[in-house]
């Protein structure tokens, strides 16, 4: 496989940003890959505005994963209470799933919250009916922790097609050294 190489986004990167998270979750577009919400979400996944603060506030960055220049995936990760980060927006370029880019993706970004943060957990928050998607965390190392938020029904962040979704927390502890 090509090297895949690294880099924290800027500014200039928010439209292409917008496209690739979109295009992994939303629309037919991500049907191409195994990450697509499009039957329990629709319209755009994520608001240049609130990425544009992400990419502006202390203690966040959004990890891109870069082939030869293209952008095939991101994440971003923020210091959160504590020594916890959080892991979020993570996205891969739904022709390119399944083939061990986001696995190297998300191993980059608990690698930079331990670096960045000295983090010792990681956390995030899943739909609760992604069952496969949550199944992946877990072989990576994340445990559901049981503890559930209401999901976010900003339209800012998608129209959800049915009434009964909900966020579930998951978490990790992160490797030092």
């Amino acid at each position: 496989m090509d090297p895949l190489t690294f880099r924290r986004a800027t500014t200039d990167d928010v439209s292409a940003l917008l496209v690739l998270v979109t295009s992994a979750y939303r629309g037919d577009a991500s049907r191409q890959g195994w990450t697509c919400e499009a039957d329990l979400i629709d319209g755009q996944r994520l608001d240049a505005d609130v990425l544009r603060g992400d990419l502006s506030r202390a203690d966040s960055l959004v990890l891109l994963g870069e082939r030869w220049g293209d952008l095939v995936g991101c994440a971003h990760i923020a210091k959160d209470v504590g020594d916890t980060a959080y892991f979020g927006m993570f996205a891969v370029r739904p022709t390119g799933q399944s083939q061990g880019d986001g696995k190297r993706i998300l191993a980059e970004a608990e690698r930079l919250a331990v670096s960045e943060w000295d983090s010792t957990v990681m956390t995030m928050t899943v739909i609760d009916v992604r069952d496969s998607l949550i199944a992946f965390y877990e072989r990576r190392g994340y445990r559901r922790t049981g503890v559930q938020k209401p999901f976010d029904f900003d339209t800012r962040f998608g129209i959800p097609r049915r009434d009964d979704l909900r966020l579930e927390v998951l978490e990790k502890v992160l490797q030092h050294g």
